[in-house]
């Protein structure tokens, strides 16, 4: 249980990480654990939309895709241009000795491969996750975020998800807010 504690722990680490892309942006902020919880309920709502993939398998990839952000932090892309971080190993250091931490790596191989159906929809899921966070930017009035914002939805390599991030375009943030004494409770 000692293991399962420091697991724990890692994992709550994550909290207090934050997303290192927001600097570049100069406008808003996001810790990797309150993105991976848009990632993953955003793998949950793609798979109720398509019953046909492994939802269980979708929701997990996406639950741990940046574990091994809690040794390795938050690499953006000019971070990456002169650090090499060996996720592999940190991922195998953090399973090891777990019952599932083969499990846990695995997921996360299959995650980085994006070979698979549900490896596809979680990296849209991903990508859908900073979507929202530029989207919701623009909409209260900063310009940099729509300079990002169309390389990032370039990304998406689903119907399904650039079919969410048209409707996340034309959505406004606070639409939902505004519409909450709508007597239409369909969506």
């Amino acid at each position: 249980m000692k293991k399962i504690a420091n697991l724990l722990f890692e994992a709550k680490i994550l909290k207090e990480i934050p997303r290192s892309g927001y600097h570049f942006l100069g406008a808003g902020k996001e810790s990797v654990a309150e993105h991976s919880f848009s990632t993953t309920f955003i793998a949950y709502v793609i798979s109720q939309l398509l019953p046909e993939v492994d939802a269980l398998k979708l929701i997990n990839m996406c639950l741990i895709h940046d574990f091994a952000e809690a040794r390795i932090g938050d690499l953006n892309t000019v971070h990456k241009k002169y650090i090499t971080a060996d996720e592999n190993k940190a991922i195998e250091d953090a399973t090891a000795g777990l019952l599932f931490g083969e499990k846990m790596t695995a997921l996360i191989k299959e995650f980085n491969d994006g070979g698979t159906v549900e490896a596809k929809l979680a990296r849209d899921a991903d990508q859908l996750a900073l979507i929202l966070e530029l989207k919701g930017l623009i909409d209260i009035g900063y310009e940099p975020p729509k300079t990002w914002i169309e390389n990032v939805i370039g990304r998406l390599q689903t119907e399904t998800g650039q079919k969410i991030a048209s409707a996340v375009m034309q959505t406004g943030r606070d639409d939902w807010w505004l519409d909450i004494d709508s007597n239409d409770p369909k969506i």
